[in-house]
């Protein structure tokens, strides 16, 4: 009988088998870099969009960074005592709504890493979810609010697992790329939304019949909002569903059987298959399960401040990417719970900063501030492809010595 090993720590595989799976050179950085890595990561991509901002535009980096960041709100933090109704509050309460949903596509794209699967498709299913919960959140007015909230994020969840699921049926029963699969279901969902919400489509407006637009949520599934004003997209309490949303993922993964074979699965399917692991059955749940993250991600938005879906929305949803965002925030966050909000919170206030209302366009121009924070996500992702580059010099400020 040949030698058993523990599938929590898998031996590389040998260059004929293929060498190391994506899964296992991100577990190999969490492990030599920890939380320096990530760190010196953000500070070389906000140091080279400095260099840039500087020779391209003559403005001072270190001046527009500050008023990014006091444009985020997360200045309000330090204004103590904080006064929960100034701009700072305010600027904060946006940071934080977009931290909830970035937390949420950020998780679709970590669980799908941590099974060696890059789940490239959480803007469909992002769309999914919002798009059910569109329709069911506009229907049912005479249902109770908590039970009326309850299935529309059910059934937002639910669109997206079913979404993700299809790409990773596929991937475990004839062998599709989910890379490839996942885009175009994505596009199935944008021309599916487009003919919905469509003039004459089956969900447009009841009374707006000139208006490519759906209903209006009603009243009582609407996200209650626990700090700020609800007419001005105060912060609802969806952050804290995120927030449990990284406990989910946590345990799921270090708790549960089902993260055992996901994460055996990611290191090495081959050594996986032979300890009697099925392989296909976890890609199929490794995507359903990063599809529902993106699917409630749609949900909470809906229910939270946008509470309508128009043909134009679905188009600025697929040109802004924000689930493609959360490639770069799972990236960053090594695949963990931890990393996954903080670096959502990254992302969150850069958007939020480098937004038309919250900077000083005699410090930066706004309109280029956003392409500031394009470029810092390509460079962050850029320098997370190196990781082993900056592995290396975190050694050699170590005073060690390690072979790439």
């Amino acid at each position: 009988m040949p030698p058993t090993q523990p599938f929590g720590q898998p031996s590389a595989p040998s260059p004929e088998e293929g060498g190391e799976s994506f899964a296992s050179r991100i577990a190999l950085a969490q492990r030599a870099g920890g939380a320096v890595a990530p760190l010196l990561t953000v500070l070389l991509a906000f140091v080279m969009g400095g260099v840039v901002v500087l020779i391209t535009t003559g403005k001072n980096p270190i001046n527009t960074y500050r008023a990014i960041f006091d444009g985020s709100g997360l200045i309000w933090f330090f204004q103590i005592p904080w006064d929960t109704g100034s701009d700072a509050a305010f600027n904060l309460q946006q940071t934080l709504i977009l931290t909830t949903t970035l937390i949420l596509v950020g998780l679709a794209v970590a669980f799908a890493f941590r099974c060696g699967l890059f789940n490239i498709g959480g803007q469909g299913q992002y769309l999914a979810g919002a798009i059910i919960a569109v329709w069911v959140g506009s229907s049912f007015e005479s249902m109770s609010p908590i039970p009326h909230v309850v299935l529309v994020l059910l059934v937002g969840t639910l669109a997206g697992a079913l979404l993700a699921g299809i790409a990773g049926f596929l991937k475990a029963t004839v062998g599709a790329h989910e890379v490839i699969t996942t885009i175009m279901l994505n596009w199935v969902v944008i021309w599916v939304g487009q003919f919905l919400f469509g003039l004459g489509g089956p969900l447009q407006n009841d009374t707006q019949t000139s208006v490519p637009v759906s209903n209006d949520v009603v009243e009582g599934a609407k996200l209650h909002v626990f700090w700020g004003d609800a007419l001005l997209q105060g912060l609802h309490i969806g952050f804290f569903i995120a927030v449990g949303s990284l406990v989910v993922y946590w345990a799921l993964l270090n708790r549960t059987t089902l993260g055992y074979g996901v994460k055996a699965v990611g290191f090495n399917p081959e050594a996986a298959r032979y300890g009697g692991i099925s392989v296909a059955r976890n890609y199929f749940l490794a995507m359903a399960i990063s599809g529902a993250f993106a699917g409630i991600a749609g949900a909470i938005d809906i229910l939270g401040w946008q509470f309508r879906l128009s043909t134009g929305d679905i188009k600025a949803s697929a040109a802004s990417g924000i689930a493609f965002t959360g490639i770069a925030v799972a990236l960053l966050g090594r695949n963990t719970a931890v990393g996954t909000f903080f670096a959502a919170l990254l992302f969150g206030a850069l958007l939020t900063g480098t937004s038309t209302r919250n900077l000083d366009p005699s410090i930066f121009q706004p309109e280029l501030a956003s392409n500031l924070t394009l470029l810092i996500q390509g460079l962050v992702i850029l320098f997370i492809g190196l990781d082993f580059v900056i592995l290396w010099l975190l050694a050699r400020m170590r005073g060690k010595r390690v072979a790439i």
